[in-house]
């Protein structure tokens, strides 16, 4: 199989980035942008706009030090780096990664701007990909393991209903899953509904951190068993005593292990 043919498959930028986006005019003020900044929640920053075309950025960062009444153009950064639309989403990650920028604007062969791509757009794109193949992996395990065909749906699960078989997680860990749970990207919880009784497969620090933060309920890849089977994980939970999420031990005292397996082999 040739490069272009492995390609098609592969995510582009095109459906990940956000297509109505803020700009600012490079005619506007310091002192305009930056009370645009102020008040708003989700921007640091804009592009700036020349009608459709793509002049510079400006950041909180360039105003710092400049004249309120100064013009805009004055102060953003026009040494650009960009993103195309059908560019793939994982070469964007690298350049988001070597780069330090947060936010790519997204221009097409004119040089419109047509969208814009940010860290938290290649997290969830990455995150859409992973989940099906792993539930598929582990259906098929099961199914191999225990001589029996199973289904596999999509389902809002009680998270009260859920019985874990992992016993702890890291509390270093659970501030990374609250983010994405507060910033929409968390990926979808695998849970084994063998005849009625949920088990949590996969999505420990997840749930926990849900739990944490009032929610109640959470989006998940269930595989159903219709008929009770004897499963290693049940025996697992039923061994450390795990029956709900109040059993599950957040360890606070230490690091997740392969953090410190990575310090190590630094």
């Amino acid at each position: 199989m040739d490069e272009e043919s492995s390609d098609r498959g592969k995510p582009r930028v095109r459906d990940y980035m956000t297509q109505e986006v803020v700009t600012v005019s490079p005619d506007e003020t310091v002192g305009e942008v930056a009370k645009r900044i102020a008040e708003s929640d989700e921007h640091s920053g804009f592009p700036v706009c020349d009608r459709r075309k793509v002049e510079g950025f400006v950041s909180a960062r360039d105003l710092l030090l400049a004249d309120e009444g100064a013009p805009i153009f004055k102060v953003m950064t026009t040494d650009l780096i960009v993103a195309h639309p059908e560019m793939k989403v994982t070469d964007a990650a690298r350049v988001i990664l070597r780069s330090g920028i947060q936010k790519l604007p997204v221009v097409d062969d004119a040089g419109n701007l047509v969208g814009i791509i940010s860290n938290a757009d290649v997290i969830r794109s990455q995150i859409e990909r992973a989940t099906p193949e792993k539930v598929g992996k582990l259906r098929r395990t099961l199914e191999n393991i225990h001589g029996v065909q199973l289904d596999q749906e999509r389902r809002t699960v009680p998270l009260a209903d859920l019985i874990p078989t992992q016993k702890k997680v890291y509390a270093d860990e659970l501030e990374g899953r609250r983010y994405e749970l507060e910033h929409g990207l968390a990926e979808p919880l695998v849970v084994i509904d063998n005849g009625g009784t949920l088990l949590l497969a996969d999505g420990h620090h997840r749930v926990m951190a849900a739990d944490s933060i009032g929610i109640e309920e959470m989006d998940a890849y269930v595989i159903v068993v219709e008929e009770p089977i004897d499963l290693g994980m049940a025996k697992t939970a039923a061994n450390e005593g795990l029956e709900s999420l109040d059993d599950v031990q957040v360890v606070d005292y230490a690091r997740h292990p392969l953090v410190e397996t990575t310090k190590r082999l630094q």
